[in-house]
This record gives structure tokens, sequence and C-alpha cells, in this order.
């Protein structure tokens, strides 16, 4: 059994790291440093909760303390009774009045931030054009990535979010096979991405990506949805308004064809009928959904290859060659099993990785 002196210094350093870790959080990622209205509304709901528990437990600690001092044997003798209060009407006021004033304290917050952030009505306002005030984003999420479509931009894209700052954005959120859940951390809770039906909410970004150290927030699937689930992430570009109109309109114009010897044969391998990649995956940002494989027209201006592997074109050839060894379970099969059951050749693989590192919409 540990000893009482030892048993509080572990005590103590536990606290200390308790108190070192809690500046540990990163501005990307933590929900402890909001970065929207959202994330603040609900961030002050996890304050005042807190303040609302830490407030019973001193005041319990206090009768405690007071009940073992004021009470005890050696003081008050062996055949003290303390006074009886059993049926006084004032005690049992105060020890029910107090916990329904401290219920109510967090529920009226609660449940009016829980409506309001649960308010879409703005999500199909129109202008006297009939042109969408607000931005909407439809989000698909599927094993093991997410899909971005810009309905009234009629734009998609995937595995990176670009959203501008300042305003409310709109979400619909589905799943094409299994439950997922959609989580931007720094920006909002949670919200579950169901197949059966769309759940819609709004978020709002108040800072641009660009001045974060990954230059990008972390989204995260927050439902585990099969092997992969801990890989299944995306990230999120926040611009101001002007650079998001120029986004959009970058991703509408028609792609340029690459102008270099290796890329162009990366374009005609990429389109091959036996490798097959067109057939799952677009490079026009107003391509169709295929249902297999994400949008790539943006690959090249990415951070990261699958979500969460390291963008450059030795990761990129190592996926292509062994997608499974990496993100497990996911639908992309084997280069090989495309390719009549032959390996790429190095040259192949070079060829795929500077065409696909070669698209991009952002100077």
């Amino acid at each position: 059994m540990m000893k009482g002196p030892k048993k509080w210094r572990l005590f103590a350093l536990m606290t200390a790291l308790l108190v070192f870790l809690s500046g540990c959080g990163r501005e990307e990622i933590s929900t402890l440093i909001p970065a929207g209205k959202v994330a603040q509304d609900q961030f002050n709901l996890l304050i005042l909760s807190s303040i609302v528990m830490l407030f019973v437990i001193v005041v319990v600690t206090i009768i405690y303390v007071l009940a073992i001092v004021k009470f005890r044997r050696s003081k008050v003798g062996e055949d003290m009774i303390p006074e009886q209060v059993e049926g006084s009407a004032r005690l049992e006021f105060i020890w029910t009045a107090i916990p329904i004033v401290l219920l109510l304290i967090l529920a009226v917050p609660t449940v009016y931030s829980t409506f309001d952030l649960a308010d879409v009505t703005a999500m199909d306002a129109q202008d006297e054009d009939g042109v969408a005030e607000n931005l909407t984003v439809n989000v698909t999420g599927k094993l093991y990535w997410w899909e971005f479509e810009y309905p009234e931009q009629e734009i998609r894209t995937a595995q990176e979010l670009v959203v501008p700052t300042g305003e409310r954005v709109y979400f619909n959120l589905i799943a094409a096979d299994v439950k997922h859940s959609f989580w931007i951390p720094s920006v909002g809770g949670k919200l579950d991405v169901n197949p059966e039906n769309v759940n819609t909410f709004y978020l709002e970004f108040d800072k641009e990506s660009s001045e974060l150290e990954e230059g990008v927030y972390f989204g995260k699937c927050a439902e585990l949805c099969g092997p992969s689930h801990a890989l299944m992430d995306f990230k999120v570009k926040t611009l101001n308004r002007e650079d998001f109109d120029a986004w959009v309109a970058a991703m509408q114009e028609e792609q340029a064809a690459p102008t270099e010897t290796l890329a162009q044969e990366g374009e005609e391998l990429f389109g091959q009928d036996g490798l097959g990649c067109i057939a799952c995956h677009a490079v026009n940002s107003a391509g169709a959904a295929t249902g297999q494989g994400p949008n790539l027209t943006t690959f090249g201006d990415r951070t990261t290859i699958a979500g969460f592997m390291e963008h450059d074109e030795e990761t990129l050839k190592n996926w292509i060659a062994d997608p499974q060894q990496y993100k497990p379970g996911n639908l992309m099969p084997e280069a090989a099993s495309l390719n009549n059951g032959e390996e790429l050749s190095d040259q192949e693989l070079n060829a795929l990785a500077a065409y696909l590192m070669g698209l991009k919409v952002e100077e």
C-alpha cells in the first residue's frame, strides 16, 4: 500500500502535470481555443457548467471539513448527540431550492443555445434576384473520406473544405454508407452524419486559416465507422470573402492541361481504361459524384494525402501502389489489381504523381 507522503507527492505531481498540459492545445484542433461564434457559445457553456460543479464541490468540501473538525469525538466526547433537525422546513427548503437554482442556471442557457444553434431557417433565404444569401455546403461522409458540394456555385471537392470567414456557413450532412460524425473541434461541436436522413446546422469561422501554424483547421470523423475511422480526417481552409469568391471562380473554370512531359504522361495513364483512375475520380470540380473516389480537382493544393499523410510525391506513390497498407478498409484497390495484375513501374508512378500534384486552382 502507498504510504501517505508518497501518495501526496504523486497527487502534487499529477496536479502540476494537469496545469502544464492544459496549455498544450493546438489552435487548429482544440475545443478550448474557440475559432468561431458557435465554438465560443459552446465553450461558454463548458465554463458555466464547470463553475457550477466547482461551486458544489467547494460547498460540500467545506461542510464535510467543518463537520469533522466541529464534531470530533476527542472534542465533544463519546456521549454527545448533535442537534436533531429532522422535519426542519427551513433546511428542507434550502437543500431542495439550491439544486433547483443550479439546474436552472445550467438549463436556461443550454436550452437557449440548443435551439439557437439548430435554427437553420436562413439557409434557404434568397435575395430579390433569387440568389441564395448564405453559403450552403452539402457534406457527404464516405468510407473513409469527405465530399463537399457547393450547390449554388455548382462545384464539388473533397477532403479539404474551403469556406469564407465572418459569416454563417450552413451544412447539410448525410452519409453514403455507414454512420459518421462531422466535427471541426476548434469551430463547433460534432453532429451525426446518417445514411437515412439529412442533418443540418451552421458554423461560423472567425479567423483565416493562413494565420495558423498548419495553415488549416483540422476536422475529424467522431463516430466509430470502421478500421480506418481514426484516419478519416479532413482539413478546413478559411478565406476572407474576396479570396473565397476568387477560389470559387477558379474552381468553376475549365482546368488547364499539364504542360510538363512527365505530367502529360500521368494524365494519359490516369485516363487509361486498364488502370481506370478516371472511373472513380473526377478531375473537374463540376464533375458529378461517382460514389467511389474523391474529386481530385484541387489535389495539388491540399496539405495532406488521404487526410493524414505527408503531401509529397514519394508518399503519393506509396499510397497509389498500396492504399490498404495505409488506410485499411478503404475502397481504393491496389494499383496492380487494376493494371492486369502488374505492378506499376517507377516511371508510371512518377508520371501519375507529377500529374496529380499539378492539379491546382490556387496560385
